[in-house]
């Protein structure tokens, strides 16, 4: 069902209403008002979700699946099904996926109030920016006409929440999902076999000796694709979540406009982002000592920067562990409701915050399985143990940590709402300014002072320091730092095919994780 421009503009005076409320009108005006609002909101939304979200739905899981099928078929090494059948498949998904995002942007997006509210929360930008930034590293020529197209669509209509075509629009945006899925699960397996049948791990897809390339510039891309191969899986992901979130915002009606009163300020912290630039630095030192030992036939510099690459990760997985849980103990003497208000790209984001992390829960757990069961013998596995113990209790403080950041009430709104309520009890902290626009009047109140206090500033401080360490959490693995191939163990254990398979759809789930950690961590920073 489409939107009514009666509708529309009903639900619009209404919440212009109850924005030109006057702070003295009795509180039970507003809240009917208010309420008033929600219900026509709610009922107008109900009235979008009709079949498309059904079929939309259908048509999503059949992609996923028909593309798992043809994955599994071409890897098999089977006559029947080839890689040919998989790429044309995929590319029959990615002209489909263009020719909807064209409709989109060359008629639903124009028609007369087909966008009219935004939501603020998606499409953040640092979200759309490594969106675009993938693009730049997708290796394959027929599919970069598609990915820069996908990456303009979603950098200019993120934010959408559309009013027009919902039940077209509910397909085309999971057309767009399940493609970049499948995208993303042919380029894992893809990978895996490569290294099952090419066991040298410091060879990816350009390192078939019997390929010749005369040109100069194919060393560069093969020293390159194998640092890259990170950029090019995640931006699949990337593309599959901001199309998850224009899907829950089809038909949707917002009021917020996203954290417009937040400001980021460095000024009122110290520590923890000086220790956290401590870490990235020493992390980097190492990370580059071993890049450069590790590719040494001699056993005992390859053991020595096995050595160091441990001890390192301890180190930042346990100082992470500790300040996660000071800011576990602040939150509870720092005591603010939780958000109550729906919002598809925070759920989505906590969502993602702990799908991502079980990429690396497996890696850590089937690493803990193979050193107990073969005893822990030797230094080096003794630290791959304590390694994968430690990530995975950091991993479960800082889900908890984030998760329960990003359900606090904002201190902004906290503030503000405090002002309005008690502004007669502290005039001469505050200056009520009244902001007239066009059919619209809202009130801000300013503090002359904003001093954090010691809580919240202990807070900011842990948010800080996680931040960092997430970043060179991320920078390692990201570039090319692959102990679980390094380290043998685990290789004789679940033997090569197993064990790449499991490390080459963990890593970059984990390596997502720890970039989206450092989004979420941000969110937190602001709203604490």
């Amino acid at each position: 069902m489409e939107a009514h421009p009666s509708n529309i503009e009903t639900a619009a005076q209404l919440e212009n209403i109850q924005h030109c409320s006057s702070p003295s009108r009795p509180p039970n005006v507003d809240a009917m008002r208010e309420s008033a609002v929600h219900h026509v909101a709610v009922v107008m939304e109900r009235a979008h979700h009709g079949g498309g979200w059904l079929l939309s739905g259908i048509i999503c899981i059949n992609i996923l699946i028909l593309g798992c099928a043809l994955v599994s078929g071409s890897s098999s090494n089977s006559v029947a099904i080839t890689t040919v059948h998989q790429q044309i498949f995929l590319v029959i998904l990615l002209l489909l996926t263009m020719l909807w995002m064209l409709f989109y942007t060359v008629i639903t997006s124009r028609k007369n109030q087909a966008v009219v509210f935004k939501d603020g929360h998606a499409g953040p930008v640092w979200l759309r920016g490594e969106s675009s930034l993938g693009t730049v590293f997708r290796y394959h020529f027929g599919k970069l006409n598609s990915c820069l197209f996908q990456s303009y669509f979603l950098w200019v209509h993120a934010k959408d929440c559309v009013q027009r075509h919902t039940n077209f629009t509910r397909c085309g945006l999971t057309l767009t999902l399940s493609t970049n899925l499948v995208v993303w699960m042919a380029a894992v397996t893809e990978e895996s076999i490569h290294q099952t049948e090419i066991p040298d791990l410091n060879i990816t897809s350009f390192g078939d000796k019997n390929c010749k390339c005369s040109h100069s510039v194919c060393d560069v891309f093969k020293e390159a694709y194998y640092y890259l191969y990170p950029f090019n899986i995640e931006y699949s992901l990337f593309a599959s979540t901001m199309a998850y979130v224009m899907w829950k915002n089809v038909g949707r009606f917002v009021e917020d406009h996203g954290n417009h009163n937040v400001k980021f300020r460095l000024k009122d912290v110290c520590l923890g982002p000086l220790t956290g630039m401590l870490l990235v630095v020493a992390g980097l030192v190492t990370f580059i000592v071993y890049e450069v030992d590790i590719q040494e036939e001699d056993e005992e510099k390859r053991n020595s920067a096995l050595l160091i690459h441990f001890i390192m990760n301890i180190v930042i997985v346990s100082l992470m562990s500790i300040s996660t849980m000071i800011g576990c103990i602040f939150y509870r003497l720092d005591r603010r409701e939780h958000v109550s208000e729906k919002n598809p790209t925070r759920s989505l984001d906590m969502g993602l915050l702990v799908g991502a992390s079980i990429g690396q829960f497996i890696i850590s757990y089937f690493t803990i399985v193979a050193v107990v069961a073969t005893g822990a013998k030797g230094y080096l596995n003794a630290l791959n143990l304590a390694w994968a113990v430690l990530t995975v209790f950091q991993l479960g403080l800082q889900n908890y940590f984030i998760i329960e950041g990003l359900h606090r009430e904002p201190f902004h709104l906290m503030q503000e709402a405090a002002l309005h309520t008690n502004a007669h009890a502290f005039p001469e902290h505050v200056e009520m300014s009244i902001v007239v626009e066009t059919n619209k009047c809202s009130y801000f109140p300013t503090l002359s002072f904003d001093k954090l206090s010691w809580k919240r500033r202990v807070l900011k401080e842990v948010c800080a320091f996680l931040l960092l360490s997430n970043i060179i959490l991320w920078i390692m693995p990201a570039f090319g730092a692959r102990p679980q191939f390094d380290h043998p163990l685990e290789i004789k254990f679940y033997k090569f095919t197993m064990w790449a398979a499991i490390v080459n759809i963990g890593l970059p789930f984990g390596i997502f994780y720890r970039m989206h950690s450092v989004a979420s961590l941000f969110e937190v920073y602001l709203i604490s």
